[in-house]
Parts: C-alpha cells; structure tokens; sequence
C-alpha cells in the first residue's frame, strides 16, 4: 500500500507542477555550451517562459511530457518512499534499544533513493525530450522528434484516461467507499441504517476508526477499472453512433 499511495500521491502533486517543469527544462537547455551574450534568449525568465510557451507552442505545451512524468514519479516516488516505509513498518531503522538510529535512517533513505531514481533515469529521459520540443522560432537544445503514439490511435486514449483516472480517484474514491458502505449497511425494520447516518457521518465514522488510509481502500482496483471502462464505453458508444447514422439513413 505505501508503495501505490506514495506513487498516487507523487503523481497528483505533478499534475500541478509539470508546466513548472517543461519551463525549467526549455530554461536549462537555452544557450547550451554558448557564452551568454551570445545567442538569441527566447526565454528570459519563470514568466517570461510561461507566456513565451503558451502564445506560441500553445497552452497544452505547458503539459508536455505528461504522460512519462506521471510514470517517473510514480515509479520513483513509489519506490523511494514505498521502500523506506517498508523498512521503518519492518523495524529495519530502529536499533536493540528500539530507538530510532540515525545512520539506519540515512542509509535506508539513500539506498530507496538511489533505487527510484536508477529504474526512473530512462523515464526521466524520455520526459526531458518531449518537454524539450518546441516550434522552431523558440526551440532550445536539441530537438527529438519522439511520437509516443500514431495519430487516432486508442493507445493514445487510454494513456490519456489513465492519467486523468488518478485525479478521479484520488477525489472520487472516498466517496465512493462511503457510497458502498451506505448502500451494504444493515437497517431496521423502517430501513433506515444502524450503521451511518447519511454521507459526512459516514465519512466522519471511517476517517476517525480507520483513519485516511480507510477512505481509499480498494483504490488500486478502482483506478484499474477506470481506464478500460471509458475507453470501452466511448468506443462501443461512437461504433453505435456509426451504426445508427449507417442504417437510419
């Protein structure tokens, strides 16, 4: 579980902060191996790159590489942290006396760190070139030419449910617990529930008992689920649409 909420947890916070990446990544690659004064600077700082960015590449460029940055951080993140909280769940910090050792610590959380970031290098990499790409009267650095997916392709689709599913599920998924539990509860011969009454009680009953951990769970196959099914349920929609509109005319 640490593991998947760490990763989960990662991937929200770079919803927010991608467009803050795609501007330093462009800032770091601007004038490379060039003496200052020496070439033309398209981006003269944070704001100046935000808005360089979106009038010419278009606002959507300011999520570029999105889909590979969730992927690093939830691969990275979710080792880091996921493998350090298995060592401190495990006892592996503390020493005979029980107490926390500060070299166990450190060792636990640099190895977990060197571990996320080894299997997330060619992530990482792959996320640098896409953010990178630039029309050509504000690119920087070299220009790969990277197409993750051919045009109309349902690859493209799902990557794009899948990554939009984890702010659905993140927000979605205690309410949906609450709903499951609402709807499973015992009641009296009135039907009214002996367990919770209504939604915030339900809500308050399971942070308090079971803590934030207990309004997510089932959270992995929620968000499993999620993907599929909007893909299936377009596709079969749009293939109806085309049927309908063949044979009615």
């Amino acid at each position: 579980m640490d593991f998947l909420m760490s990763g989960l947890a990662a991937c929200g916070a770079c919803l927010f902060t991608n467009p803050l990446e795609v501007v330093k990544t462009r800032m770091q690659l601007q004038g490379e191996l060039q003496s200052p004064g020496t070439y033309q600077r398209h981006y003269r700082n944070v704001f100046h790159a935000f808005i360089t960015i979106a009038k010419v590449d278009g606002l959507a460029a300011l999520q570029k590489g999105l889909a590979p940055a969730l992927l690093y951080q939830f691969l990275m993140n979710g080792i880091r942290l996921g493998t350090y909280g298995l060592a401190e769940a495990g006892g592996y910090l503390n020493t005979a006396e029980g107490t926390l050792s500060l070299s166990r610590s450190a060792a636990a959380g640099a190895l977990a760190g060197v571990m996320g970031a080894y299997l997330g290098s060619p992530i990482y990499m792959v996320k640098t070139h896409l953010q990178a790409q630039a029309a050509s009267e504000i690119a920087v650095g070299h220009q790969y030419k990277h197409r993750i997916f051919p045009p109309q392709s349902w690859k493209g689709a799902l990557t794009a449910a899948m990554v939009s599913g984890i702010v659905v599920v993140l927000a979605m998924t205690p309410f949906d617990v609450v709903s499951t539990r609402l709807y499973n509860q015992p009641t009296d011969v009135q039907g009214k529930g002996l367990m919770y009454r209504g939604i915030l009680d339900a809500l308050l009953q399971t942070a308090r008992t079971e803590g934030i951990f207990g309004m997510y769970k089932g959270i992995g196959a929620s968000y499993f689920r999620l993907g599929p099914h909007t893909i299936l349920s377009l596709f079969f929609w749009d293939q109806l649409r085309i049927l309908y509109y063949t044979y009615s005319k």
